[in-house]
Formats: C-alpha cells, structure tokens, sequence
C-alpha cells in the first residue's frame, strides 16, 4: 500500500524558491505515474508536474521554464523544484500516485488530470508574497 507525504512548503517573496518533497513507502510505487497538484481558495485542482518511472515528465504551461519535478528511487522521494515563485503560485500543493499510469501520458496540464490517480498526499502549502 502506497502512503504519500509531503514536505517542504512554506512562504516565499515573489522571484523566490522552494522545494517540496513527498516521500513515499512501499516499492509499489516505482511503477506509477507520479504528480504535484496544486488547489487554491475558490479554484479547481489542476496539475502541475508529473514523471513517469522512465523519467518522462510533463509540466502545466503556466510551471514550464521554472519548476522541476524529479524522483529519487534511492531515497523513495518525489520532489518539486520551485524557482521564479510568483503570487499565482500560492496554493496547496499536493503529491499523487496514478497505478494505471495514464495520467502521465495524458498530460500533467490537462484539464481534469487528476481522475486517473487515486492515492493522494495531505498536501503542504506555499505562499508567494509580493
């Protein structure tokens, strides 16, 4: 049974970085399609980033150029590089596990990404101040 847990967020001013973590346990997951989301007050979940186990990422048109999703099998983690942080950024930011892997290949910025994964962190939230 794959458990997410995230790490990492916090505040930041504008032009900032942060990274998030989310560790993982069971060996399970090495096989799914992994992916940050992010939901803010009064908005719609969308997706941020995701990898493949191949190393295939995916990135939302409004993240590409400044985050960079990345997985450490050694240390079970799946991270979240955020740099050039900007107040539109400021949400909860929540780590996903998709076992059918067709969320991957669907896309990590595509409109209702998120029903193909089904096991979901707590999240970990930033804020970007002006």
């Amino acid at each position: 049974h794959v458990q997410l847990v995230e790490s990492g967020g916090g505040s930041v001013q504008a032009g900032g970085s942060l990274r998030l973590s989310c560790g993982t346990s069971g060996d399970a997951y090495r096989n799914y399609c992994l992916g940050w989301f992010r939901q803010a007050p009064g908005k719609e979940r969308e997706g941020v980033a995701s990898i493949e186990d191949n190393g295939s990422t995916s990135y939302a048109d409004s993240v590409k150029g400044r985050f960079t999703i990345s997985l450490d099998n050694a240390q079970n983690t799946l991270s979240l590089q955020m740099n050039s942080l900007k107040p539109e950024d400021t949400a909860m930011y929540v780590c996903a596990a998709d076992p059918s892997r067709v969320g991957c290949r669907f896309g990590a910025g595509k409109d209702k990404v998120s029903r193909y994964f089904s096991i979901w962190g707590q999240g970990t939230q930033v804020t970007v101040a002006t």
